[in-house]
């Protein structure tokens, strides 16, 4: 059997028309079929190309009721039956595709497969990546309308997921996901998957609150340190849809997804292409722990904008001030803030405009004047001199009815001819589909970034889709996808005007954290609930996939703003530690016992920050360890116990840099770290382990 090998990552076999990606740790295997559709071969363990070449699929279908899962791009058309991840609607009523294999590219580690229709003008290229660092497998699609003449009819596209990926058949299958709501992102669920067909969407115009697009799947029998995970993600910040298929038959389990959801269509005209998100996937043998440390290196790898620089610990004045932002009051604060050691002081929502309240001024975006008469120069140069960074909160893709902006352009927001345009917090959105909105966007953003030389932005979005129209353009569904593309658009080109900026990602909370938001930007607030008891929760949940240095996470006062929870302070800062430390109480109204208690925590926190934010992380009971190089970072909370850590070489010895203790990693494995709380309510504690040979 003769075959060509283009590289060491991918390579094809051509009489079989077989094809195999290879990472450090597990194999891919598609091929063409007889019928010229791509089909699934095989995504596990390793495989050579000969051993994968000699794999069945399943080229036809004889019954109505046999299993039709198994395709790379699941499509309408003949026997299927099972979920399509494109469909599309020809001018003259007709429907699905029937694939003509065109040809393929394989360069460095990434492979394009041609593909075109029969009879009609669609052409699809299949891109796959894969890198040496890690195991996870980039997918993507374009499509093309190949039409050469202006007047072709254009092709309506009803749904174009970016993959479908299949899972082998498993004796009960497990799915892992998230569910929320505002102030309760992130909640973990693991259930059994039902047969038929599961959808996870967001309709909202946003990743949202409700879930974040991504899955796991299992057999049923995985746990943090062993057994076989499936894993895809979906690089997208707006609605999105991902389907799984559990067939009865004793199919693959099949999972698509991409941008969009339900019931949107728009058209693909002459010469036009679409380019679909990234749905990436992962195969790992190491249980939801080693998934999740495989994600984390990716996303610092392959998606950060800028991986390997510290976060920064941050102040943020809002809960202390709400709509009361005075020059006055923001350089009091800020004088407290340095004095515990804070690095970036960020002035929050009320800056602006006639920004009192929710009710009006946005859009509006220069300072107050009565505020700050001479602009936010005096502040910035003050939060300077103390030594620390500045930055401040906006949101640019809203607008107040009560503004100057929306007295102007009241057809830049999403509306809909003869509907109400419905107010969400007093707001509604701005449509960044639109070049015309994009413009201005970065035009104020640039303007005030140079003025102010502003060293971070906070980059909020408080408020779902409503009325999501845009009338007298011909094909309106798209601003779902080009409002999103816009968003990234803008934060692109600001990113590259300034390239010191950083900036954060928020949407009221969680509501849009994920990897299209990660790739412009350095960490995500994910969640408006800085209740040290609930964060434990959603700061697990967002572990799953994105790693400690992204997740904002912040110590505010007690009791609680949101909840009315009590808890000690060493405790709130205990939980936060396990990201990028923030401080958001009123400062003004701390004890002086209370500061000098968290200047102290601070000077911790900076001290194990290299451990937490660049380390591998693992979830352990009631804890959460970090490890980077020689040094172990165990952030525990809950009772006196022996606390089992992971991930250490059984041959190492271990000192406790606090008393000096020493332990050998392998009872550290075996029987666990001896643990002492203090004592009191929600005890808490923070051990820092150096390894000595």
């Amino acid at each position: 059997m003769s075959q060509v090998s283009f590289d060491s990552q991918v390579s094809y076999d051509e009489p079989s028309r077989t094809f195999l990606l290879t990472t450090p740790a597990t194999s891919y295997a598609l091929r063409i079929g007889a019928d010229d559709s791509p089909r699934h071969v095989h995504w596990g363990a390793p495989l050579t190309l000969g051993q994968a070449a000699a794999l069945p699929t399943h080229d036809g279908v004889t019954s109505s009721f046999a299993s039709t899962s198994g395709e790379e791009l699941a499509v309408e058309g003949g026997a299927r039956f099972g979920v399509p991840s494109l469909l599309v609607r020809y001018a003259d009523g007709a429907r699905g595709v029937e694939w003509v294999h065109e040809g393929h590219e394989i360069e460095g580690g990434r492979l394009r497969v041609r593909l075109r229709d029969r009879h009609y003008p669609l052409g699809c290229t299949l891109h796959y990546a894969v890198h040496a660092d890690n195991d996870i497998i980039e997918r993507s699609l374009t499509l093309r309308h190949l039409g050469s003449d202006t007047g072709d009819d254009p092709i309506e596209i009803l749904r174009c997921d970016a993959a479908s990926w299949s899972v082998p058949a498993v004796s009960g299958a497990r799915l892992s996901h998230t569910v929320g709501e505002w102030s309760g992102e992130t909640r973990l669920r693991r259930v059994e998957a039902p047969y038929a067909e599961t959808v996870f969407t967001s309709r909202r115009g946003v990743s949202g609150h409700f879930a974040n697009p991504w899955l796991m799947v299992d057999a049923g029998d995985a746990d943090e340190d062993r057994g076989d995970v499936w894993s895809m993600v979906l690089a997208w910040s707006g609605s999105w849809r991902i389907t799984a298929q559990r067939d009865h038959t004793g199919g693959p389990f099949t999972v698509t997804g991409g941008a969009g959801h339900d019931g949107l269509t728009w058209r693909l005209r002459t010469g036009e292409s679409h380019e679909t998100p990234v749905f990436a996937g992962q195969f790992s043998r190491g249980g939801f722990g080693a998934t999740s440390r495989g994600w984390h290196r990716y996303v610092a790898a392959h998606v950060l904008p800028v991986p390997d620089e510290a976060r920064p610990v941050v102040y943020n004045s809002w809960e202390a001030t709400g709509w009361d932002v005075t020059l006055e009051g923001q350089r009091a604060l800020a004088e407290r803030a340095a004095g515990l050691g804070v690095e970036l002081f960020v002035v929050d929502d009320g800056w602006f405009g006639q920004r009192t309240s929710d009710r009006a001024g946005l859009g509006d975006w220069q300072p107050n004047p009565e505020r700050f008469p001479h602009g936010l120069g005096p502040l910035a140069d003050e939060v300077r001199r103390l030594g620390m960074r500045f930055g401040l909160w906006v949101e640019p893709e809203m607008t107040n009815p009560d503004s100057d902006l929306y007295r102007a352009r009241p057809d830049w927001v999403l509306h809909m001819p003869n509907r109400r345009r419905t107010e969400l917090r007093h707001q509604l959105v701005l449509n960044f589909a639109r070049t015309d909105v994009t413009e201005w966007a970065y035009g104020w953003l640039d303007r005030l970034v140079a003025a102010y030389a502003i060293d971070f932005l906070k980059w909020d979005m408080n408020r779902a889709f409503t009325e999501a129209g845009w009338p007298g353009h011909p094909d309106a569904e798209r601003l779902w996808t080009d409002h999103t593309r816009g968003v990234h658009g803008v934060l692109d080109r600001l990113r590259r005007a300034h390239p010191g900026l950083r900036v954060e990602g928020c949407a009221g909370g969680g509501g849009r954290a994920d990897l299209g938001m990660l790739a412009r930007t350095d960490q995500t607030w994910i969640s408006d609930n800085t209740d040290a008891d609930d964060r434990v929760a959603i700061q697990h949940g967002y572990s799953q996939i994105y790693p400690a240095r992204t997740m904002s996470a912040w110590v505010t006062d007690s009791p609680n703003p949101h909840t009315g929870r009590s808890t000690p302070l060493r405790y709130r800062f205990h939980v936060a530690m396990a990201g990028a430390l923030g401080i958001g109480g009123d400062l003004s109204r701390w004890t002086a016992p209370q500061l000098a208690e968290a200047r102290d925590l601070v000077e911790l926190y900076k001290e194990i920050r290299p451990v937490v934010q660049f380390g591998e992380q693992y979830r352990l009971t009631d804890a959460v360890q970090y490890r980077a190089g020689d040094r172990v970072v165990v952030l525990a909370r809950g009772r006196d116990r022996t606390l089992r850590l992971a991930g250490l070489s059984p041959s190492a010895v271990y000192v406790d840099d606090a008393t000096g203790a020493e332990h050998d990693a392998a009872t550290l494995l075996t029987h666990g770290l001896p643990l002492r709380l203090p004592k009191g309510d929600r005890p808490s504690t923070v051990v820092r382990l150096t390894r000595k040979r």
